[in-house]
């Protein structure tokens, strides 16, 4: 698994690219994907131009490609964390920043994997798979 990081933000990051490197180690696929951290206006202006919902969100992922135009090596698409949202988050969950930010990471890749919670059955799929990801890597409520 490669991951692609860029920060579009004033946050010192390291420390989250690091943790989001070594959640992703264990799973072994030929995919990529861009994480991309970002301000809450920037989340913000991509979840009302390609939402239509005017609001500051923690995580958007855009797929790349569809299932059936995949090959053996492939970019999965780009997650966008806002990271003032994931520290708030962090605070109002009362979790460290570590698991916010590797919660989101996770989630947002769930979603470029093609994993959805728009149903209760379909919720309870992808948290699980979210749940074993975070605890075999360690990352504890």
């Amino acid at each position: 698994m490669r991951i692609n990081f860029y920060n579009n933000s004033n946050e010192n990051i390291w420390k989250y690219q690091r943790l989001i490197k070594r959640l992703f180690k264990p799973i072994n696929r030929k995919d990529s994907f861009n994480l991309i951290f970002v301000t809450e206006e920037e989340i913000q202006e991509i979840n009302r131009t390609y939402r239509n919902i005017d609001k500051v969100t923690d995580v958007i992922s855009f797929a790349q490609i569809d299932e059936e135009n995949r090959t053996d090596y492939r970019s999965l698409g780009d997650i966008f964390i806002c990271v003032k949202r994931a520290f708030d988050q962090a605070k109002e969950y009362n979790h460290s920043s570590d698991r916010e930010f590797a919660f989101l990471a996770v989630h947002g890749y769930l979603h470029l994997c093609g994993f959805d919670h728009m149903t209760k059955e379909d919720e309870e799929v992808m948290f699980k798979i979210q749940d074993d990801i975070l605890l075999k890597a360690g990352i504890n409520r």
